[in-house]
């Protein structure tokens, strides 16, 4: 039953000060890039595919099904086949079932996207917004495979899946029930939030790169022994502020991993998304080649703040909206 002193916020005048003014700062920090603000649907036909990422669908009267977006990541990088330089978006992002101290179904995300940025680039310009933000000085880098041996023993490109699961059990890390003993890059995401993640960022933040092959999401692989994910994240206080995909451009391979990640939302008794999308289209047109980011907001003020919870740095969390 709602209270009724749940009309006031969850945050403190203090914390809603300090969120106001980190936005400030953000957009003074695109403004001296030379980055444009851009604002683009939060309904839409079209949303990400991915295994984990669960949307919140809508269906208005005589309309298809619309979905309420998990990222702008769509629609931006539209804006970037149509000509698009240096583009970011400050917006409200939903994400069903995500709830607690680190996540709320509704939270504020900044993404932005520049042509012609590699991961270099890429990763320079996200400590840069860091060090603007938090003062912690810049980020420093480390490989995803060389967290792991620090932190898990274990080279987590060639080992075994079974030696990932006897890491966890030696750790004391609890996989969750419907965790599938061969489900590889499950148990890699057990390790690294159990484990790894804990421990980056705790003296200046971090940013961990080059991800395995089969976590690629959206972003490129690169050929080698072995192959690796350009991707990043930010990490501090052994937080994930923000991740960063070398951009894929190969619109037949995207449908390719719509698929298998419709594959494995079916197995794991979920809803399919749809696998067509303007996206395609915009990549079929020529997508240029970028680095694009998204960073949690809410988390970034949580870190500044010192806070517990994302309901401390949020007027009206879920539980009070």
């Amino acid at each position: 039953m709602k209270r009724p002193s749940e009309f006031r916020p969850a945050a403190s005048w203090e914390h809603l000060r300090l969120r106001a003014e980190l936005l400030r700062r953000l957009r003074e920090f695109f403004d001296r890039h030379n980055f444009l603000e851009v604002e683009t649907p939060l309904l839409s036909a079209d949303t990400v595919v991915d295994r984990h990422l669960d949307p919140l669908a809508v269906e208005p009267d005589n309309h298809e099904r619309l979905w309420l977006q998990t990222s702008p990541e769509f629609a931006m990088k539209r804006l970037l086949a149509a000509g698009g330089k240096a583009i970011y978006q400050v917006t409200r992002a939903f994400r069903q079932n995500e709830q607690g101290p680190l996540h709320n179904p509704e939270f504020t995300i900044v993404e932005w996207y520049r042509a012609g940025d590699g991961m270099d680039q890429g990763m320079q310009l996200t400590s840069d917004l860091c060090e603007a933000l938090l003062k912690r000085g810049p980020a420093r880098r480390l490989s995803y495979a060389e967290a792991f041996r620090r932190h898990v023993g274990l080279d987590p490109h060639t080992a075994e899946t079974a030696a990932l699961v006897a890491a966890a059990g030696q750790s004391g890390v609890r996989p969750p029930a419907s965790l599938l003993a061969e489900d590889r890059d499950g148990w890699l995401d057990l390790l690294m939030v159990g484990r790894v993640q804990p421990q980056l960022g705790l003296k200046r933040p971090v940013l961990l790169y080059d991800y395995p092959a089969g976590q690629a999401a959206l972003s490129i692989i690169r050929q080698g022994n072995p192959p690796v994910a350009e991707r990043f994240e930010l990490f501090v206080s052994g937080i994930e502020l923000a991740n960063g995909y070398h951009e894929l451009l190969d619109a037949a391979e995207l449908f390719e991993r719509n698929q298998r990640a419709n594959a494995r939302r079916r197995a794991d008794g979920k809803t399919t998304l749809p696998e067509q999308s303007r996206l395609l289209w915009a990549m079929q047109s020529g997508l240029p080649a970028s680095v694009g980011v998204a960073l949690g907001l809410d988390r970034l003020v949580m870190v500044a703040a010192g806070a517990d919870s994302l309901d401390e740095v949020m007027a009206f969390p879920f539980d009070r909206a």
